[in-house]
């Protein structure tokens, strides 16, 4: 098992323990969306608002991760494909709203961002330890570890937002790590895109 699922692009997720591991982080993410959601609107953190998409983003996409395994490398490059560039698209979104934040610049609750920023961060560590070893694989297996990877280093950009709210009472450092934030979600989606890509060309 352990050579099948890492240190190779060959291993295309069909084995019950991943399938149970994607469940597993289905569940997990769709929970922290609804409650990030609500504490940014509360707090008024841009960061917060954009690690929620994020865990919406990453519910959606490993339900369709979860629908083509066993499929064709065909399908499960085109869903690796989609998924690439849905998060592109969530990145410049992201970007484009914390610059809009810019001009109506408000503190938001550093206390409030602190504590929510904490429970994602655990909920994100459980969700990466239960894919540790699934971490590689082909395109779809690999951008299901990279979204994971992406909301454990947003979360603790989100904490460390709120300690520099708390200190400064200013609301650059909220902007500045959902900026950051989108810059990763570009990187990740350049990453999957681009496998996604290669294993299409390898099929035709």
């Amino acid at each position: 098992m352990g050579q099948q699922c890492c240190g190779t692009n060959d291993f295309d997720g069909t084995t019950r323990g991943y399938r149970q591991a994607l469940v597993a982080v289905i569940v997990i993410n769709a929970a922290m969306f609804v409650v990030e959601i609500l504490g940014g609107a509360w707090a008024g953190s841009q960061a917060l608002k954009a690690d929620a998409l994020d865990f919406l983003g990453d519910a959606l996409t490993y339900g369709l991760s979860l629908w083509v395994i066993g499929r064709s490398l065909q399908t499960r490059a085109s869903a690796a494909l989609l998924k690439g560039i849905s998060l592109a698209l969530m990145g410049v979104w992201v970007l484009g709203s914390t610059i809009w934040q810019v001009w109506i610049l408000g503190v938001p609750s550093a206390g409030i961002m602190g504590a929510i920023g904490v429970m994602a961060l655990a909920a994100n560590l459980a969700s990466v330890l239960i894919l540790l070893r699934y971490r590689d694989g082909d395109a779809n297996v690999r951008s299901v570890w990279l979204c994971s990877r992406n909301d454990a280093i947003g979360n603790v950009a989100v904490i460390a937002a709120a300690v520099l709210v708390a200190f400064t009472a200013s609301p650059w450092p909220d902007l500045v790590v959902a900026a950051l934030m989108a810059g990763l979600f570009l990187k990740s989606s350049v990453s999957i895109i681009r496998q996604a890509r290669g294993e299409l060309r390898q099929v035709a």
